[in-house]
């Protein structure tokens, strides 16, 4: 089976491009499919996680982002320059490779694949939600440009979310929504995190989806009652620069930390994690940490946490946005390392459920189903 899977970019330390790494490298090496990776602006980046070299990687160097360098008119018509190009180039790939699926992970080239695609079956992975823009509080422009990518999901083959939630709300669009979390990157090595260390972990973007805000007010609150404790922040983004100077007026005993593929390493130095977002589509990091013997804090957000976390027993799930709540959390586990030990213990066994063995055969199945064929 030839299997294409088409998104903006292999270049970030992201959580979408380590589950598309492992799966992909799966699918190959244990399934004996033919695998290709079609980018639309990677250009000369390096792709941040090692494909096998059995998978072809294609950037189809468009470099969308080029039309903001324009205002007004002339941005519209770079865009439909720029989007010209994309058909054309895609166009081209697809009937050099004829694959029997393709798989969009990214919703912004649903509307191109749908007019190329012809009989082949188009799947959208969905790793943001349905409903982010909502959530986002997003301009009106862009609503409306969502609207009209979400009306195209009426003609795919298939949708993937990550949760029962969002696979909900995926539903008013497309009757065939499917649910398979996500494959992870699991601590396999047999070390786990000893939680001694005095030093509790958050992995993520500065962005507005993982409202750091709140998880420097509650780490305000934790600080006063034991500072000898440190929070060590591993990320990028946007909001970066804005973060750093907050932090430093603070003096709370944080650090920050550029992204790492070694992060499975970083999580068994320390002893919490904590995940405070507005929306998570599934939250990765989640069973990373427990997969290290990490107890977990984070909101009930919609809608990953939730499904991932069972409240008590490997972690706790805590009301949206009651800061004080959540403090008093990482507290009784900062307070009592029994506690912590005993969480992380059960937190190994309940991650094992994302192992790659575990969430593969449910892709096998969607794609024999749609696909008609054995693999």
């Amino acid at each position: 089976m030839k299997i294409v899977y088409l998104t903006d970019a292999f270049a970030f330390f992201g959580g979408m491009e380590r589950v598309l790494t492992d799966k992909m490298n799966a699918l190959v090496g244990q399934y004996g499919c033919a695998v290709a990776l079609l980018t639309v602006n990677q250009g000369g980046h390096p792709l941040t996680f090692d494909l096998r070299p059995e998978i072809r990687h294609v950037d189809l160097n468009v470099r969308l982002h080029q039309q903001y360098n324009y205002r007004g008119i002339k941005r519209l018509i770079k865009r439909r320059e720029l989007e010209k190009k994309l058909k054309k180039r895609m166009k081209k790939v697809l009937a050099e490779i004829k694959p029997d699926v393709i798989i969009c992970v990214k919703l912004d080239y649903v509307g191109v694949l749908i007019k190329l695609k012809e009989d082949i079956p188009l799947v959208v992975e969905s790793h943001t939600l349905c409903n982010s823009e909502e959530l986002d509080d997003v301009g009106c422009l862009r609503r409306i440009y969502i609207w009209m990518l979400k009306r195209c999901i009426r003609k795919v083959d298939a949708v993937v979310a990550l949760t029962a939630g969002d696979a909900a709300d995926w539903r008013h669009y497309n009757k065939s929504v499917f649910v398979i979390p996500n494959v992870v990157h699991l601590n396999d090595i047999g070390s786990y995190s000893s939680c001694e260390h005095k030093s509790v972990i958050c992995v993520g973007r500065f962005s507005k989806q993982k409202d750091i805000d709140s998880l420097l007010r509650i780490w305000e609150i934790v600080n006063q009652k034991h500072p000898d404790w440190r929070l060590d922040i591993y990320g990028e983004g946007e909001m970066k620069d804005h973060f750093l100077s907050v932090i430093s007026a603070m003096n709370a005993n944080i650090v920050i930390y550029p992204p790492t593929s070694n992060i499975l390493n970083i999580y068994r130095k320390h002893s919490i994690l904590l995940l405070t977002s507005y929306y998570e589509p599934f939250g990765l990091v989640l069973p990373e940490a427990m997969s290290c013997g990490l107890p977990v804090v984070a909101f009930d957000c919609p809608y990953g946490p939730a499904e991932i976390i069972t409240d008590g027993f490997d972690g706790y799930i805590v009301k949206n946005h009651n800061h004080e709540d959540f403090a008093n959390r990482v507290c009784k586990l900062i307070e009592d390392k029994h506690l912590r030990v005993k969480m992380g213990k059960v937190g190994i066994q309940s991650s094992q459920r994302y192992r790659t063995e575990n969430i593969m055969p449910k892709w096998i199945n969607l794609f024999k189903m749609i696909v008609g064929d054995s693999i």
